[in-house]
């Protein structure tokens, strides 16, 4: 369990942990000299059970509260620091409303300083406190009434925490990465670098692999220590400090507001879609490209707010909005943040992350307000049900999984759990199972209308089908049920044509004519068969009609297309496939000339290098230099080529 202080400068929030665990967290000279805290102090206080509590001291100084909001990231409770003397003051009111915006609802309030005031004080400043938690998340809460110079009081808090950190459910660290924020960074003599934070989510031990993001570079952790003592395991929910080693990693790699992580979480982003909402007291309207400062876990930004242009957020107001970065961070699903003004001298706003990939443009339309509707459930598998009802683009599942930090097998057992249908491989897409058989349904009607309205058509290009079916998917998740429905022999692929089984486009009765008068043409093949233009000539005809009807057939398996203007009979290929294989037998170690087959097949030198660079293509034979070799059997090179299947 992780324990951060929250109070007004000067209110005994040091003294206090100290004599809860006997750590004084004033580490820098200037805060000894000054006696106040000026940067996160740590302590940590062992259980019975073995476990350890993180204290983590915050700053109460007004200048200081972005280091303050740094130490309550990821954070389970929060000990709301009031001075007897003093009451509740301003940082004590703003360290609230940062709690209360973080949406932190577990805690104690502790008033200090009792020995300095009379027991009716006491119960004044009591009073007082409870009115102020009413109308918060912490609303509720014990308050103790402590003395840290005296020791009144301090044995009862201890107790009280040590007993709520055994009632407090363990964070999730199954199906979950590793995630841990970074909040100080130094060097060790002999160790290296050391960086401490928090584990937000995942475990980790020694020896794993990770990365130091957004610097993106690789990193191992080479020890552990947990409350001072060293460890060979973390995970979620604890505060440690990790020795970090890399080839290309050092101090100057990573700082407050980095984060070490599993390499699948690194996206970093500049453009986040949250739930915003304005402090009620905030008296400044928050409007479209207003500057502020985020903080996120412990990073600390500026962002322009970009809301629809007239509308704003005032005061007590809720709703989504996108957050523009000045530059990239991490930030995932779930993450809570607070907004704080351009000059950072009041807290204007705080919420949660929606869409941590948030895209730049289509902010407001129908489509994407129901994706964020969907994304606003606090669960993977509520906001993922929505989705699949809402995206009949599909799901990019890889954005996902990284959004709402799901590991391989917790996203396989949600998946399963909701019938998701998963298409593609690199680049996985998640449909439901109904639109899966209406976009099935929908391709094949398609294909039949294009061959109803173009009896011409050898089919339809697969690039094109998610134009012609008006869907987003990406090709390769469409191509997979193309090849369903090819595989089911529903369709039939020739290429990157897809067209309906047995589809002839040349079956019409004019191209038939047409055809009966090429083919003994084609025929009459010694030494070669004519060209496009010798047949349309021979036949009295404009070459493009005959050299249209012969790519068209070509593309059905018969005759083949050797160059775009000269097409041979399968008969023919065959015959002039065993001319090689003549060639090939009389030379040296089976490799001829181009020569060597003109002599023996009778074709002028053009012609004959036409047929050879015909058979290189098609993988029959393989030049080397001058000469040529048979690559493999005339069948195997046949077999691989488009209309293969319609030659059977």
């Amino acid at each position: 369990m992780i324990i951060a202080t929250a109070g007004h400068i000067d209110h005994g929030k040091t003294l206090l942990v100290k004599a809860l665990t006997g750590v004084d967290t004033d580490r820098l000279p200037e805060e000894k000299k000054r006696g106040i805290s000026i940067d996160l102090g740590f302590a940590y206080l062992p259980t019975a059970g073995g476990g350890v509590i993180g204290f983590v001291d915050v700053p109460g100084h007004e200048k200081f509260i972005r280091n303050m909001l740094a130490g309550v990231c990821g954070i389970d409770e929060a000990l709301l620091v009031v001075a007897a003397d003093d009451g509740i003051m301003p940082q004590t009111r703003e360290h609230l409303q940062i709690l209360d915006l973080l949406s932190v609802n577990r805690g104690m309030a502790v008033i200090t300083k009792t020995d300095r005031v009379s027991p009716e004080r006491v119960e004044e400043v009591r009073a007082s406190i409870a009115d102020l938690l009413a109308s918060t998340t912490l609303k509720g809460i014990p308050i103790h009434a402590v003395s840290a110079v005296t020791g009144d009081g301090i044995d009862a808090l201890r107790q009280a925490i040590l007993a709520d950190a055994g009632k407090l459910a363990a964070r999730q660290t199954q199906g979950r990465r590793f995630r841990f924020a970074v909040d100080r960074v130094f060097s060790i003599t002999g160790s290296g670098t050391v960086v401490t934070g928090t584990v937000f989510s995942g475990q980790a031990k020694t020896g794993d692999q990770f990365l130091a993001s957004p610097a993106n570079i690789p990193v191992r952790i080479r020890s552990i220590q947990v409350g001072k003592k060293t460890a060979q395991a973390i995970k979620a929910g604890e505060r440690c400090a990790l020795n970090l080693t890399g080839p290309d990693f050092d101090k100057d790699s990573i700082e407050r507001g980095h984060w070490v992580l599993d390499p699948v979480l690194h996206r970093p982003t500049a453009r986040i879609d949250v739930m915003l909402k304005a402090l009620p007291e905030e008296s400044n309207v928050l409007r479209h490209w207003m500057p502020a400062y985020l903080h996120l876990g412990t990073s600390a930004v500026t962002v322009r707010i970009a809301i629809r242009r007239g509308e704003t957020v005032r005061g007590g107001e809720s709703r989504v909005v996108q957050l523009v970065l000045d530059r990239p961070i991490g930030a995932l699903h779930g993450d809570r943040f607070v907004l704080r003004d351009h000059s950072a001298s009041r807290t204007l706003a705080g919420g949660i992350v929606i869409d941590p990939f948030a895209p730049a443009r289509n902010r407001h339309t129908p489509k994407r307000v129901k994706v964020l509707d969907a994304l606003s459930e606090r669960t993977a598998e509520a906001a993922l049900k929505r989705m699949i009802e809402d995206s009949p683009d599909g799901i990019d599942l890889a954005t996902f999984e990284a959004s709402f930090n799901l590991d391989a097998n917790a996203a396989a057992i949600l998946y399963k759990s909701l019938g998701l249908v998963i298409l593609g491989r690199s680049h996985r897409i998640g449909i439901s199972a109904q639109w899966r058989k209406t976009l099935r349904e929908r391709l094949l009607a398609e294909v039949q209308t294009e061959h109803r309205d173009n009896p011409k058509s050898m089919g339809i290009e697969r690039g094109f089908l998610a134009r012609r079916l008006k869907v987003r998917l990406p090709e390769p998740a469409l191509t997979q049920i193309v090849d369903e429905l090819a595989g089911e022999g529903r369709l039939q692929l020739s290429g990157t044509l897809v067209r309906q089984p047995g589809h002839d486009a040349t079956s019409n009765p004019a191209d038939e004519k047409l055809w009966m008068s090429i083919l003994p043409m084609l025929q009459q093949d010694k030494p070669l068969p004519p060209t496009t233009k010798e047949i349309a000539a021979g036949l009295n005809l404009q070459d493009k009609p005959v050299r249209d009807l012969l790519h068209r057939k070509s593309k059905a398996g018969d005759p083949l297309k050797v160059t775009d203007d000269r097409f041979f009979l399968l008969a023919t290929v065959l015959r002039l496939a065993k001319l090689v294989e003549d060639t090939a037998a009389d030379a040296e170690a089976g490799k001829f000339t181009a020569a060597e087959f003109r002599n023996l097949s009778g074709a002028g030198r053009n012609h004959s290098i036409e047929v050879l660079e015909y058979f290189d293509r098609i993988g029959y034979t393989q030049r080397l230099g001058d000469v040529r070799r048979i690559r493999r059997p005339i069948e195997q090179a046949l077999a691989a080529q488009p209309g293969a299947a319609q030659r059977k």
